[in-house]
């Protein structure tokens, strides 16, 4: 056996307190909040986008669709990745490839270099959170696990709240350029840090690779998302159709694969449990009112309000803080009334305030937009992590290592369909309303922002009907879900 083999299959010694895995705590932190920072800071500096690059919206939210979508690409191979090669070797791959992507973004000089460069910053991100999860639950000490768990949860909540205010000021007073530049110096000292600390985790064996299922689910995810933004100029199109004839029989022919394959990249046969299916439909829907409704806001505040981006991201502030506030309720709260009640009731809160955000005029001050914000936090807050609780607990418990891949990137894919349907519907409203060859008046840019939050207000209102189906759960806490989640995230 070779010295490198020896080595991977090193098993470091697990340690008794939380003091001595703070090392390898700052090199997974240092990389889960630059890549966290990131999926909220360019929602804020997509107007900046669309005028710098001069540019469209339709184009440039391919920024945020194109990360999602890679991200959802990789997410199923990082259990196989760090199995295979180990899971040191991998998250400080992904993070120095999310970091290089990074570098590359600052130097685009076009909107298809952002959107490609954007696209090698997803896959690099896309490994990060998984792989941090469960390697951090595998450092713990098996009494302090979700001590541990709470401070990984930092740079999950703080990030979303800093990330708006410190992409505003940036794109205002300096350069967007600079929303991915700050990256570059935090990623190397992670990757620094994590060479250090982080030990080696023991190598398994592994089935070979589902290389078809690899190819054949981005393609279709892709295609799909390519033609329902494209839709927004004409249904009737060659790239509409194209797009989405591609994506459905791409679609197609990965379920028949993966349903095929011994070891599938997804394991779709989850879905032979009804309670399984039931929630994680629910999830999607929950998913496309949350996502959308807090990727329309930046930008209602920058086109119709005239709000700069920095005044925008302060603005957000309320959503996020709000969603840290009653995140940690809804945990406590899971355990004694189950994932109905909450979800209801957050998805509820979703609803009033995209409602509220309907009636907004252009001319209504900062103030006026407080309410409609926290109350779109808290929904976040109380619906979200029961749901995903749910969600593993309904699955069947032979399958839950699989279930995780299978959730996290069904939840990129409903972001970029989110984004680009949503886009696509307050472009048609602008052009229709907008005589041809003029600008878009501000009771035009109101109206159409109104009317594409109303869709945010009907997927809601699905959301709330659905999950009243849901049932308290019979025998696992929260505690044991998130425990199995983190614990069985790279395995199978």
């Amino acid at each position: 056996m070779s010295t490198v083999a020896s080595n991977d299959s090193l098993q470091t010694k697990k340690p008794q307190s939380i003091r001595e895995i703070m090392a390898p705590l700052i090199a997974i932190i240092f990389g889960l909040f630059m890549v966290v920072l990131d999926n909220t800071a360019v929602n804020v500096a997509l107007p900046g986008l669309v005028k710098d690059f001069n540019s469209s919206l339709s184009t440039m939210q391919w920024a945020v669709t194109g990360y999602a979508l890679a991200q959802a690409a990789v997410i199923p191979l990082s259990g196989w990745l760090s199995d295979r090669f180990g899971a040191k070797q991998i998250f400080l791959l992904s993070v120095s490839f999310f970091t290089v992507g990074s570098f590359l973004c600052a130097l685009a000089t076009d909107p298809t270099q952002l959107i490609a460069f954007r696209v090698i910053q997803g896959i690099g991100g896309g490994m990060v959170m998984p792989i941090a999860m469960a390697f951090i639950y595998r450092l713990s000490p098996p009494d302090k696990v979700g001590a541990v768990m709470g401070m990984l949860g930092i740079p999950i909540l703080l990030a979303p709240a800093l990330g708006p205010v410190l992409a505003g000021w940036l794109v205002d007073y300096a350069s967007w350029k600079w929303i991915f530049i700050i990256n570059i110096p935090i990623g190397i000292v992670g990757v620094l840090i994590g060479i250090r600390s982080l030990p080696r985790i023991v190598r398994q064996t592994v089935a070979s690779l589902d290389v078809l299922g690899m190819l054949l689910g981005p393609l279709a995810f892709a295609s799909l998302s390519y033609g329902v933004s494209e839709g927004g100029s004409d249904w009737t199109s060659a790239k509409t159709i194209t797009g989405i004839v591609v994506g459905v029989i791409a679609l197609l022919l990965f379920i028949i694969v993966e349903l095929r394959q011994k070891q599938p990249m997804l394991e779709l046969r989850v879905f032979r449990s009804f309670n399984f299916t039931r929630a994680i439909i629910i999830q999607w829907v929950s998913q496309i009112a949350l996502f959308g409704t807090m990727f329309m806001l930046p930008l209602f505040l920058q086109q119709a309000k005239g709000f700069t981006a920095f005044h925008s991201g302060l603005t957000m502030l309320p959503q996020a803080l709000a969603a840290a506030i009653f995140m940690p309720i809804s945990g406590r709260l899971f355990d004694k009334i189950g994932a109905r009640p909450l979800v209801m009731t957050g998805m509820g809160l979703v609803t009033v305030a995209a409602f509220l955000l309907t009636h907004i005029s252009g001319t209504a001050t900062s103030s006026a937009l407080i309410l409609p914000l926290a109350l779109l936090g808290a929904g976040m807050g109380l619906a979200f992590m029961p749901l995903n609780t749910h969600l593993i607990q309904a699955a069947p418990q032979n399958l839950v290592g699989r279930v995780t891949s299978l959730t996290s990137a069904a939840q990129q894919v409903m972001t970029s369909f989110c984004v680009a349907g949503l886009a696509t519907i307050l472009t048609s409203h602008i052009t229709s309303r907008t005589p041809q060859g003029t600008k878009p008046t501000l009771d035009i840019l109101t109206a159409s922002f109104a009317d594409t939050f109303f869709v945010t207000v009907v997927i809601a209102i699905v959301g709330i009907v659905l999950a009243i189906t849901l049932s308290k759960p019979k025998t696992a806490s929260i505690e044991d879900a998130e425990a199995a989640l983190e614990a069985k995230m790279m395995l199978g």
